[in-house]
């Protein structure tokens, strides 16, 4: 079982578990060969009187993990441990997470009540499309699947032709992707004459970037099917830490495992309910990578602790606006990529695939937006329309270049959708 039954624990007994939990994870770091119980040397567990005490303790960053890899951060040997996977490493140093078993049992259950979350039963048939490797989006849906009782058919990533005879041949009812993969998926489908609604496909669950409402919506739309935005990183576990429910009113992260903050990004003091700024997150149950006080990058803001609709209790995210390290700054505004994407998918000429490309003319920042026609294209009337709201939003003028289906290269992987060409001081 996956204790579904803790979901809709009463506040006070969350927070009871989570005193436990982060006086346990405490007493667990100093007692191990991790490198990180240098930041707790003057923290003993019984200092910690209540949750509110949390904020008086070091953050965790990941120069910090970057500066014990490979396995200088791990708090058990690794002989103990039963596999790993990493961070990308694009931005630096990758950062390794070893799991013992324990870890991979924790896993199984979070993503277990992540899929159960969208709807998911044992007579469901998931086809897993994140890849399996060092990425852990495969293995942490395959964990999770199997957990629930799912029949799981464990595609990889790629093949979007192989995808979809799959998805029609063994009446598979959901999938797993990272969010950008259904457009792929949805411009093969027309290009082969694939008609989802031949199929018994109901439910996707996609992560791992950031998207937006519009995007949403349009695939809904296209596949017939609801989505489910979950989320969750290599450091804190893996993909499974949160995920909306139908009501689509947050995202639930498990609290009887995670201590989710969110703090001003610059002072890094913890903001009130409905405030932005970067998440922050403690591990209650990790044991090869125990955190305290993780600083994520994700941008976000807690929407409620109180009882959603669907009856869960655990604490609700807005869903991910972007990364602190993706916020771009052009002519002097600041604003994240999918605030753009929420804007050019209004119209429905214009397809998912777009890029913003930033270049210095002449000493200034100039940037222009490609994205592909859809379908007949923008109207000229439409055109001017979006030109508006783009210049309403970002308050400058950028250059929008409508462009041919197919002329941004699809890539494996996440989306590129930043093409900074500003050179760097």
């Amino acid at each position: 079982m996956f204790n579904p039954e803790r979901e809709t624990l009463p506040r006070e007994e969350i927070e009871k578990i989570q005193l436990v939990g982060l006086r346990r994870t405490i007493r667990f770091l100093k007692n191990s060969p991790s490198k990180l119980k240098e930041k707790l040397k003057d923290i003993e567990p019984e200092d910690i009187k209540s949750l509110d005490d949390l904020k008086s303790l070091p953050f965790t960053t990941k120069d910090d993990l970057r500066d014990c890899y490979p396995f200088s951060h791990i708090a058990v040997e690794i002989d103990k441990c039963a596999r790993m996977h990493m961070s990308s490493g694009t931005t630096g140093v990758p950062v390794i997470n070893a799991m013992t078993p324990g870890d991979i049992v924790q896993w199984g259950e979070i993503m277990a009540r992540c899929l159960a979350s969208a709807g998911l039963t044992k007579k469901d048939r998931i086809q897993i499309m994140p890849s399996f490797g060092l990425f852990n989006g495969g293995f942490g849906f395959h964990y999770g699947a199997e957990r629930l009782g799912c029949f799981v058919v464990p595609a990889g990533a790629g093949r979007s032709l192989m995808q979809l005879k799959l998805i029609k041949d063994l009446g598979v009812t959901a999938f797993g992707a990272i969010a950008s993969y259904p457009a792929r998926l949805i411009e093969v489908a027309k290009e082969s004459g694939f008609d989802f609604s031949e199929t018994k496909l109901r439910v996707a669950v996609l992560g791992a970037e950031t998207w937006s409402d519009e995007y949403r919506k349009r695939i809904e739309k296209e596949m017939g099917i609801q989505t489910f935005d979950i989320i969750g990183l290599t450091e804190t576990g893996g993909v499974g830490l949160g995920i909306d429910c139908e009501a689509k009113e947050g995202i639930h992260v498990w609290e009887d495992h995670y201590i989710v903050e969110v703090i001003d990004p610059e002072t890094g003091e913890p903001l009130s309910e409905d405030k932005e700024g970067e998440i922050v997150i403690t591990t209650l149950t990790r044991e090869g990578l125990p955190l305290i006080r993780y600083r994520t990058r994700d941008i976000s803001k807690i929407v409620s602790h109180e009882k959603c609709l669907c009856g869960r209790t655990h604490m609700r995210l807005g869903r991910i606006r972007g990364r602190t390290d993706d916020m771009l700054k052009v002519k002097g505004v600041n604003f994240y990529p999918s605030q753009v994407e929420q804007i050019l998918l209004k119209f429905k000429g214009l397809s998912p695939y777009y890029q913003l490309v930033i270049e210095t003319i002449k000493g200034k920042d100039d940037m222009t937006i490609l994205v592909e026609k859809a379908e007949n294209g923008l109207t000229q009337k439409e055109l001017e329309q979006l030109d508006l709201e783009l210049y309403d939003f970002l308050g400058f003028r950028s250059k929008i270049q409508i462009v041919p289906e197919g002329t941004i290269q699809r890539v494996p992987g996440k989306a590129i959708r930043i093409v900074d060409k500003r050179k760097k001081l």
